[in-house]
């Protein structure tokens, strides 16, 4: 174990994937730990305590990598999501005047990257101070998109907070939309639906979708409807409302325009659970936010412990660009180009109160 002068890193050999080796690092500082695993760069365990001091992993996932791989992972729990985040409608988008298919594996949409996304990737894997630094090179043509792509993960632990650097570049137009895929519960895993948790998002719009899940192009306001979390809401308490965006995503599973624009590093949501007091605060410099509310979890993954999820069990607040983005010209824009270098950063904040 290397001490450091802000926490500690460690590794162990995890297990192998296709013959690769994968390694498990440990992040600890203070009383909060962060386990990840080499494969996917997936966020295994997060211990944070509660208003008592005492500890508990508030991340859904498995107890070892056998799990993750022989699942398929189809949560995608934890994991780093890449090339594109989200959805894609129609698994196509147009670049250059070129058409590009990515594998449909969401009815109609390419989903997360498609069939073998970054989530199922053997990253490279290196110490640095405070954390770990993941690298994956993407052949050009993989999942159908164009370029070979570089991307770097780094995750860092330091006082209360998770850093999570992401930085790429290619040698060839393509789009990107990095994000960190963790399933959070902060009365800890398993330990039944989120619910009563409370969430603030920092947004007075967000995109509505289609049946296909693909958002319509508006920009739409939530003042007056169940998706407006800009005061400190009970999850729970509009969840099931007659709401057509609700019924379609069967809860929330919305992407929400962050006040902030992706302009810097800020506030962009706040969760609290009472009967804990754990409060997680989510601040990022990407335009949008995916809340998601373990909708189609089903208590057909036993995870970690033994614990079955079920649904509603945790939430998602995955920091992006927004779905489809490449098929929505008045989105911001996903497109990278040779010479330039994606740079963003998401940070996950822990206290108790």
């Amino acid at each position: 174990m290397t001490a450091q002068s802000h926490g500690k890193v460690s590794k162990q050999p995890a297990g192998t994937v296709d013959g690769k080796p994968v390694d498990l690092y440990t992040l600890q500082d203070g009383k909060i730990t962060v386990r990840i695993l080499t494969y996917g760069g997936i966020v295994m365990s997060l211990e944070a305590p509660d208003r008592n001091g005492k500890p508990a992993d508030i991340v859904l996932g498995f107890d070892s990598l056998d799990g993750y791989v022989k699942t398929g992972n189809k949560p995608y729990m934890g994991a780093i999501i890449g090339r594109y985040a989200n959805r894609i409608a129609g698994g196509t988008f147009q670049l250059n005047g070129k058409t590009y298919h990515v594998p449909k594996n969401d009815g109609d949409n390419a989903l997360h990257g498609g069939l073998m996304g970054f989530n199922k990737k053997v990253w490279t894997a290196k110490e640095i101070k405070d954390g770990v630094e993941l690298t994956y090179v993407s052949p050009n043509g993989e999942e159908g998109f164009p370029g070979t792509l570089t991307t770097t993960v780094r995750y860092t632990l330091s006082g209360n907070e998770l850093r999570i650097e992401y930085s790429a570049t290619t040698d060839a137009d393509t789009v990107l939309n990095l994000t960190n895929h963790s399933y959070f519960n902060l009365k800890g895993q398993g330990n039944g639906d989120i619910l009563g948790h409370e969430m603030k998002i920092n947004a007075k719009r967000y995109t509505p979708v289609n049946a296909n899940l693909i958002p319509t192009g508006e920009l739409a306001p939530v003042a007056g409807t169940p998706f407006d979390f800009l005061k400190s809401t009970v999850i729970g308490s509009r969840i099931d409302s007659d709401n057509e965006q609700l019924k379609l995503a069967h809860g929330y599973d919305q992407n929400w325009v962050l006040d902030g624009g992706g302009k810097k590093v800020e506030l962009a949501a706040e969760a609290y659970e009472p009967t804990t007091g754990r409060v997680l605060e989510v601040l990022t410099d990407q335009p949008g936010i995916q809340f998601y509310t373990g909708n189609f979890l089903d208590g057909t993954v036993t995870g970690k412990g033994g614990k079955v999820y079920n649904r509603r069990y945790a939430f998602c607040l995955e920091t992006q660009h927004y779905p489809d983005s490449p098929n929505q010209p008045k989105f911001p824009t996903t497109e990278l180009k040779p010479g330039e270098t994606f740079r963003s950063t998401t940070i996950y904040r822990f206290s108790a109160r």
